[in-house]
């Protein structure tokens, strides 16, 4: 049997080339992360139960990048998130929350504790716009028995707009009457939608946000292979999902392959990831199953333990280079996931060919990921599981059976838990790894990714290269 090599991010460098830029900071990271949407930033955060939930998604495309909600929990809980992302910022509104004018303020104010805002359109029994609810109307108000239409400004005071008014006129109307919300209403009192002054300033603000058409920020969620699939793929996209990942550990399955074909059959024009494989006859699989993108990576991440548990796997960097071998003839977009530990991993990711790279345990312990921060010896810290954890599924289990287990599971894990140094905002680490790209980038002589792909050339590097690569002969501060 001829065994072939396998190669890790730490086994080569990048050859450094002539170069024209100028400056690092001119050098474009835009890419494609499915075969029709692009991102400003080739960063995704993964679909991990530490890693990303609304709050996570909201900060990854407001900087040009996407988050993929995970699927371990309910589906009402996903669409949940799925919501909060897409309701977080957009050109118009076109479907306000609104509250009968007959309720109570206590149930105003759980309906805005729960979606996460500040105001709400008020109707009648009809449906028609009779005022506005904002935290200034309740403020100091003690009385949560009364009526909404008791404390409401009342349509005949409140500031309104046609539908069609554009975002420059809605502008200069908020700012005439400082307000904070527009309504867009018809003369027959029906409600077209809703300009905040919070999302225009969003635009000016995050000017290299991942958005869809109508303004609102790009999300992705994961869903499985398990029978019913496609029940959560219908509530999922009814909430607006860019884009879904198959998420299972090994892709190139027949379970995998079905679920691919079963979604693009009902779905032709969906945008859908699919994965985990780590050889070309994997990618072409999942390609000719219908996948507009392939994720790549059995085993390399921070949280994964299937290469000592199964003994299978692929070095990512050979991974990478084999699958976009394939992917290219298709034109479709390869993601890199896992494996990347640093700014430079992630250049020689790209180089490779990737488009994007999912960074878990990089994202993880920021201010973003769910959890809370706990002290460990003086020092601050955020839980992290691999998905495939012993622990990970013991929760999926409790969610699937509503029951607490106390028993051991008959299950060999596959990743492992435990807990990473806190971070603060994942914008910082986000940056740093952009910054760092673009470094990358300067030293292969190229201004963008393409340049980069075409442009790079690798060299290996013995035990003695990577001990040369880091900080020697110095006492570290």
């Amino acid at each position: 049997m001829e065994i072939p090599l396998g190669l890790s991010y730490d086994d080569v460098l990048l050859v450094p080339k002539h170069s024209h830029v100028k400056s690092r900071r001119e050098c474009d990271v835009k890419t494609q992360l499915t075969k029709t949407l692009s991102l400003n930033i080739p960063l995704v955060s993964a679909n991990m139960d530490t890693v990303t939930e609304s709050k996570m998604a909201i900060a990854m495309a407001r900087h040009g990048g996407i988050g993929i909600i995970h699927q371990f929990m309910s589906l009402e809980e996903q669409c949940a998130e799925i919501r909060k992302v897409k309701r977080s910022t957009s050109y118009v509104i076109d479907a306000p929350l609104t509250i009968d004018e007959m309720k109570t303020v206590e149930e105003a104010l759980q309906t805005m504790e729960q979606v996460g805002i500040k105001g709400l359109l008020v109707t009648n029994y009809e449906g028609k716009f009779t005022g506005i609810l904002t935290q200034r109307d309740i403020l100091f108000e003690t009385n949560f028995s009364k009526l909404v239409r008791e404390v409401m400004t009342p349509k005949e005071k409140a500031i309104v707009a046609p539908s069609g008014t554009r975002r420059s006129e809605a502008k200069e109307i908020m700012h005439k009457h400082k307000i904070e919300k527009l309504p867009l209403v018809d003369a027959d009192g029906t409600i077209r939608g809703l300009i905040t002054a919070k999302d225009i300033l969003d635009t000016y603000r995050y000017k290299d946000a991942s958005r869809d058409a109508k303004g609102r920020l790009l999300v992705g969620a994961a869903v499985g292979v398990k029978e019913g699939y496609l029940e959560r793929v219908d509530a999922l996209l009814r909430e607006g999902t860019d884009v879904l990942v198959v998420d299972i550990a090994h892709g190139h399955s027949d379970l995998a392959l079905s679920t691919v074909k079963g979604i693009k059959e009902r779905y032709p024009f969906v945008q859908l990831i699919a994965g985990n494989v780590a050889t070309a006859a994997g990618c072409e699989a999942l390609i000719q199953a219908g996948a507009d993108g392939i994720k790549v990576g059995v085993g390399p991440g921070a949280g994964c333990i299937t290469r000592v548990v199964a003994g299978s796997g692929v070095p990512q960097l050979t991974a990478v280079l084999d699958a976009v071998a394939v992917a290219r003839k298709y034109s479709i977009p390869v993601m890199a996931d896992g494996g990347v530990k640093n700014s430079g991993d992630a250049a020689k990711a790209l180089a490779a060919g990737a488009q994007t790279i999912m960074c878990g345990s990089m994202f993880a312990g920021t201010d973003e990921s769910p959890g809370n921060v706990v002290l460990r010896h003086g020092k601050r810290f955020k839980e992290y599981r691999g998905s495939a954890s012993a622990e990970a599924n013991h929760s999926r289990r409790e969610r699937e059976t509503g029951k607490i287990i106390k028993e051991k599971i008959d299950y060999t894990p596959e990743g492992v838990a435990g807990y990473v140094p806190y971070k603060g905002s994942v914008i910082e680490v986000a940056a740093e790894l952009v910054n760092g790209l673009r470094s990358g980038m300067s030293y292969c002589g190229a201004s963008n990714i393409i340049e980069m792909q075409q442009n790079a050339s690798f060299v290996r590097i013995t035990t003695a290269g990577m001990r040369e690569s880091k900080p020697h002969d110095i006492e570290e501060k």
